[in-house]
């Protein structure tokens, strides 16, 4: 009789554990808007199950977005921190305020898109935690199991965490986005804890505008190549874009060369893409470019060399020359 009662106190304590467990979301934002990977990121914390899912917005003046984040499907909470001291997102302040609200809320996942931003702040709230990061994944199967992928995109990888807390960070073209609407989130104000000041300070930014699409976020992408031969000739892609209202991207052989600046660069040491339209212009698809693009919902490719990569995961492609194909394109358009 003991015997089972104890066993009866331990599945109890197990079912308990589970109801209590809970997944945190850091929103990524710029003090004004919800960037639109964070609602990939929450589909992703759903998908990963256990629980409530809340929403971490940090920022300086940030209340706009907290209203933003309570709206989305799936958030039971949001939890916002408002400072002057997290002006910037300085990776060791977020960092140190992510570790304060899992000191307080004990969640089992912690979880954000896969920017630039949360590159440098997971590893550190990883380690701090004394758990592997699992970083950049593009599948959920339960709980514990992750898919991402390895060598460039070119095979998966199949990790279980038996931490108890998971760091993840989500590739966001790989989950569909939560409904911005019809969220009944809560939301609450924390406190902000003591914050590291003397590693760095926050200085000021220079953020390129543009009235094209943001790159990650487009329907449509026209990206060029060195096949462009220079930035000036980067004016037919421009131009080609704006007939189809598209995001403007580049390979890393036309950031490198400087015709374009690297926040156009798209591939595995840039930005990750997944628009229902992606057009590569004199692009010859390298390893490092394809990993960037190539789970588009269709590809076309326009390249003089017949042999080129590119067309190996094109849906449509035109050997031509890309300065007579390409004005004749935005002309019909």
């Amino acid at each position: 009789m003991l015997s089972a009662t104890r066993a009866s106190l331990r599945l109890f304590n197990c079912v308990s554990q589970q109801r209590l467990a809970s997944t945190l979301v850091v929103a990524e934002h710029d003090n004004k808007t919800l960037s639109p990977v964070t609602l990939n990121a929450i589909t992703a914390a759903v998908k990963m199950g256990g629980g409530d899912v809340d929403c971490l917005v940090a920022g300086n003046s940030c209340q706009a977005v907290a209203e933003a984040a309570a709206k989305a499907a799936g958030v039971s909470k949001v939890l916002v921190a408002d400072s002057k001291d997290l002006e910037g997102f300085l990776s060791e302040r977020m960092a140190a305020l992510i570790l304060d609200t899992q000191n307080t809320n004990k969640y089992t996942h912690i979880v954000a898109a896969a920017s630039a931003l949360y590159k440098s702040v997971f590893p550190r709230v990883a380690a701090k935690l004394d758990v592997a990061p699992v970083s950049d994944i593009i599948g959920v199967k339960d709980s514990d199991t992750f898919v991402r992928t390895i060598y460039a995109g070119n095979a998966f990888q199949t990790v279980k965490s038996e931490d108890p807390v998971k760091v993840v960070t989500v590739r966001g073209t790989s989950f569909e986005a939560c409904s911005e609407s019809g969220g009944s989130g809560k939301v609450e104000a924390v406190t902000v804890c003591e914050l590291p000041v003397e590693m760095s300070s926050f200085v000021g930014q220079q953020l390129s505008k543009s009235e094209r699409p943001e790159l990650a976020s487009a329907k449509v992408v026209v990206s060029g190549g060195r096949g462009l031969k220079s930035g000036e000739n980067f004016k037919l892609i421009y131009d080609l874009a704006d007939k189809l209202g598209a995001g403007v991207g580049a390979s890393r052989a036309a950031v490198d060369a400087g015709y374009v600046p690297n926040d156009m660069q798209v591939g595995q040491t840039g930005k990750i893409v997944a628009p229902e339209l992606y057009i590569a212009i004199g692009i010859s698809g390298a390893i490092q470019h394809l990993a960037g693009m190539k789970d588009s919902k269709t590809i076309v490719a326009i390249n003089k060399d017949p042999e080129a990569p590119i067309f190996q995961v094109a849906d449509f492609g035109l050997v031509a020359d890309l300065f007579k194909a390409v004005p004749e394109m935005t002309e019909k358009l």
